[in-house]
Formats: structure tokens, sequence, C-alpha cells
């Protein structure tokens, strides 16, 4: 009977580092009046934006910026949504275009500015490069 020691080994070993690794979904909504959003993304760590939307404020889009070894620069543009779009339910949001996702590695510093006049919403998940995730076996007696 061959015994399931390294398979559970291994199973607990994902269990424990699985939360380590990723952290929590964050969304947050940034108005007019809002200060702008800044996240520092720290060396051998990343930043993986899920949702970038705006409703509002067609005459200047929302972007995510980024600053890394000393350059800046936008890497994503919020998808325009629009609400009770013809042949949508009442009240809906609808996407105007697609929702596209980026991962941004650090170390780096991320920047979500207001934009007059829209309202923006952006859900981002921050993690952590797995150093050597690899399970050592082990030997039971």
């Amino acid at each position: 009977m061959k015994s399931r020691t390294p398979s559970l080994l291994i199973a607990a070993f994902c269990a424990v580092v699985s939360p380590l690794i990723a952290g929590e979904f964050n969304s947050v909504i940034i108005t007019p009046t809002s200060s702008p959003l800044t996240l520092d993304v720290a060396d051998e760590h990343f930043l993986r934006v899920r949702n970038f939307t705006q409703e509002g404020g067609r005459n200047q889009r929302g972007v995510v910026t980024v600053t890394a070894n000393g350059q800046t620069e936008n890497v994503l543009a919020a998808a325009l949504i629009d609400q009770g779009t013809a042949g949508s339910p009442e009240g809906s949001t609808v996407p105007l275009e697609s929702i596209k996702k980026v991962v941004i590695a650090g170390p780096a510093q991320v920047t979500v500015a207001p934009v007059a006049g829209a309202t923006l919403f952006i859900t981002y998940i921050r993690g952590a490069e797995p150093a050597d995730a690899t399970p050592t076996p082990t030997s039971t007696p």
C-alpha cells in the first residue's frame, strides 16, 4: 500500500502558501473630488488590475499611470460605461467597450487620478512572487 504522505504534504503546502501569495481583491470608487489613488508595488510583488471603468466625463479618460525605473507611462485607460443603453434593462450599467486587465510588476508606483465629471471604479489585487515554492519531500518512518 502506497503512503499518501507526500500528496498530503503537497496539499497542505498549497493551502498555506496560496493565501500568502495572493491577497484580497480591493475595489475603489474615485470621484471628481477624491484624492488620487496611489499604490506602491514592492520589488518581487505585482498588482493585477481586473476592472477599470468610467462613467461620465467623456471629454477626458481615466488612466492607470505607472512610474518605474524613473519613467512614467499610462498603461491602462478606463473602459467607458453607460447607464440605460437601448436594449438593456432599466437602470443597468452596460460597458460600451471591452474591459481590459493588466499586471504591473514591482518595484513601481501606480496612480489613478480623478477625472472631472466622471466616476472611476477600479478593482485590483496585490500579490507576491513566490520564492522557490517547490515543496521538499520528506521521508516518514
